[in-house]
């Protein structure tokens, strides 16, 4: 069965772990919260949430995904023959995300100079959707998750690559400096009589996170213990499995704690313009 971002949002209704430090650190797989959010972002598409054998669990991460990739190299994951998927973490629903040197995707292409070698061939692939999960960690505990497509959250690529092409023009236009081919934004060889001395020019990218990008949209709720909303594209929605619909909807009409609504989000390269999307909640209220 081909694993999809509602393969995952099903598997966490069924386990909506929380208390994510103290289980993946006891089962030793993952050293902070960062690893540990990923970890369970992998098991919730895996569906390998339960799985207590670690070899077992290692065997169905390799069958469900191509591709799990590093820290300073987008994507986290690449679902084998599906989407690609970048997670997230961060301390507050006020704070926004780092994204380093790699500008925000709207899509992920195998050509990117972005993306490393062994991610470019984990498969034959040009392009794949991409899916931002962020999770809101208080301490050892996931607050919040939510699930962006990159097409409705990012700009096309061109928007961003011209603000950094026009500022590595703007820095080779400095006389008398000598100047080295970088995959960042530039480096400049020899800046002292002695030329002893270089300068590396990096980007520092980062991007609002979705509760405040999506604010319009997303329910006000304060007396949750965990919440889940995924933002999803009527087009991306229509082309998954019917059977994975069908059981979203069922459950909606046996849990209180689930919703799914029509709803018009703004177009990210022209935000006069509204697009269809469907808005799946999940709480689970303060006791």
């Amino acid at each position: 069965m081909r694993i999809t971002l509602l393969s995952a949002i099903l598997n966490i209704i069924n386990d909506p772990v929380r208390g994510l430090g103290e289980l993946y650190r006891s089962r030793n797989r993952a050293n902070n919260m960062g690893e540990a959010l990923e970890e369970y972002i992998k098991d919730a598409f895996a569906g390998t949430i339960n799985e207590l054998n670690d070899q077992l669990r290692l065997q169905k991460l390799q069958e469900a995904f191509s591709y799990t990739g590093n820290q300073n190299n987008p994507p986290d994951i690449i679902i084998r023959g599906g989407d690609a998927i970048e997670v997230k973490k961060i301390e507050n629903a006020n704070a926004t995300l780092a994204l380093n040197s790699s500008y925000p995707k709207a899509k992920l292409f195998a050509d990117s100079q972005m993306i490393t070698n062994s991610c470019r061939t984990c498969e034959e692939w040009e392009e794949k959707d991409i899916i931002y999960a962020v999770g809101v960690v208080e301490g050892n505990t996931l607050k919040k998750l939510y699930f962006v497509y990159g097409i409705d959250y990012a700009a096309s690529a061109n928007v961003y690559e011209r603000i950094r092409e026009t500022i590595q023009e703007g820095v080779q236009a400095i006389p008398d400096v000598e100047f080295a081919e970088t995959r960042e934004l530039g480096r400049v060889n020899r800046v002292d009589p002695l030329g002893i001395t270089y300068l590396r020019i990096r980007g520092m990218w980062g991007i609002e996170n979705p509760a405040r990008t999506f604010s319009y949209i997303l329910p006000n709720n304060t007396n949750t213990s965990f919440e889940l909303n995924a933002i999803i594209n009527s087009d991306k929605y229509s082309s998954f499995p019917q059977s994975e619909r069908s059981s979203i909807k069922e459950l909606t009409e046996k849990e209180n704690s689930l919703g799914i609504k029509d709803v018009e989000i703004k177009i990210p390269d022209n935000p006069a313009r509204l697009k269809l999307a469907k808005l799946i909640t999940y709480r689970i209220s303060n006791e």
